[in-house]
């Protein structure tokens, strides 16, 4: 096959496209056009295509997880779930997010950090926040250190008393019904029940 013309696409602005003679037409980025020396009127013998064909795939998914990990923080597994859901295998996936990792593109731990410290901030208990890490695909053995950086819970959990109860006494139903929202937020009963006695008030575990 030989090259006819090589033109930068209009619509993405990383694309190269290599027209062949007889009409097809090769995708590929600017990294591949310097690697295999393309230039027009080249002789490229089929096994070349098919080389140049899976430097390109692998191109393009590096540039889209890199656009992924520009616009916002993401662990390793939530870049390879995107990746697949766009049409990579699970080994392409894996292979790229570990790369983006290697640029420092894709932080693990630091990204447990900053969601500790959001949900922290919010109010909410370790519970609450694990689950949020598990959800987002932060690895296991990442998590304890993460969470040495919420605020003390007694402290979170007077806080939230305070707004709710905006300086009014507390009842024994206000008690069970925070208890209770105090739970969902990711406290446990044993954190909690120390501070409803500094309310006056004893209620047994729900």
């Amino acid at each position: 096959m030989r090259i006819d013309r090589i033109e930068k696409s209009k619509h993405k602005q990383e694309r190269v496209l290599v027209f062949l003679e007889g009409g097809d037409l090769l995708r590929i980025t600017g990294a591949e056009l310097l690697r295999f020396g393309l230039y027009k009127g080249m002789d490229l013998p089929p096994e070349l295509v098919v080389e140049l064909q899976a430097a390109a795939q692998k191109s393009e998914l590096k540039q889209t997880a890199a656009r992924m990990a520009s616009g916002q923080m993401l662990s390793k597994k939530e870049v390879q779930r995107r990746l697949t859901k766009k049409g990579a295998t699970e080994q392409e996936a894996e292979e790229t997010a570990d790369w983006l990792e290697s640029l420092g593109a894709v932080d693990d731990a630091g990204y447990a950090g900053v969601i500790v410290r959001h949900y922290g901030a919010m109010g909410y208990g370790a519970g609450r926040v694990r689950q949020e890490l598990h959800r987002r695909g932060v690895p296991k053995e990442l998590w304890d250190a993460a969470l040495e950086q919420l605020p003390p819970p007694e402290e979170a959990i007077r806080k939230f008393l305070a707004g709710k109860l905006r300086g009014r006494g507390m009842t024994p139903e206000d008690s069970r019904r925070l208890a209770a929202a105090l739970q969902r937020r990711g406290f446990v009963w044993q954190e909690i029940r120390p501070v409803l006695n500094e309310w006056g008030q004893e209620i047994e575990e729900t």
